[in-house]
């Protein structure tokens, strides 16, 4: 029993490992998806000046349940176009790396909502963050290894912010978290969407 799973453990990173430039092509309209949301929903939060802890989450949230559904589109789309299944043992893996942070930062938003003073909106961004960021460096073990990088960067970034955040502009208000939400989880997807859409390979046509 035990040979048979270490089988199947080899065969998946062997699979892994012979699909990454699909994977690479894939991941890249998919940070662009993620990127345009996140800088839509940044946009939006301002300008129909949401606010309020649960309607600043629940924006959001919904902002993420967007972001998703445009990711499991492309990669759904990406499978059809291969002749290859949704769920393929590669495509499970990564999911199981990527559902226990999310579901923290998900029951940390939760929390968030039902127990956080009015106005307190930066946990929210930053522990999102972190957990996102977590999420995303367990992924990078069966994707392209840029994406720990990515992960890394995430999760310093909202670090750093974790000490500073709480003494910036007091004025700004809802409109810093906003802008501090469109530029994690909408320009620095943009960004590492672009880069990883120039420096991927090309088709070559006879």
């Amino acid at each position: 029993m035990e040979q048979h799973v270490a089988a199947e453990h080899l065969e998946v990173i062997r699979t892994l490992m012979e699909r990454s430039a699909l994977y690479r092509r894939t991941l890249a309209p998919i940070m662009l998806c993620a990127g345009a949301v996140g800088c839509a929903a940044a946009l939006g939060g301002v300008a129909l000046g949401i606010d309020g802890v649960r309607w600043f989450c629940a924006w959001w949230l919904g902002a993420a349940l967007v972001a998703i559904a445009g990711a499991f589109v492309i990669a759904r789309r990406q499978a059809m176009q291969d002749g290859e299944p949704i769920w393929s043992p590669p495509a499970l893996r990564v999911t199981q790396a990527l559902v226990p942070p999310l579901a923290a930062g998900l029951l940390f938003s939760l929390a968030l909502v039902a127990f956080a003073p009015a106005g307190l909106r930066w946990p929210f961004v930053l522990g999102n963050a972190m957990f996102y960021g977590c999420a995303v460096h367990a992924a990078g073990f069966f994707m392209p290894r840029g994406m720990k990088l990515f992960a890394w960067l995430i999760i310093a970034c909202a670090g750093v912010l974790l000490f500073v955040r709480p003494g910036l502009a007091p004025g700004m208000g809802a409109r810093l978290d906003h802008a501090l939400m469109g530029g994690i989880f909408g320009l620095a997807h943009l960004s590492y969407g672009v880069y990883l859409y120039v420096t991927g390979p090309r088709k070559t046509t006879a």
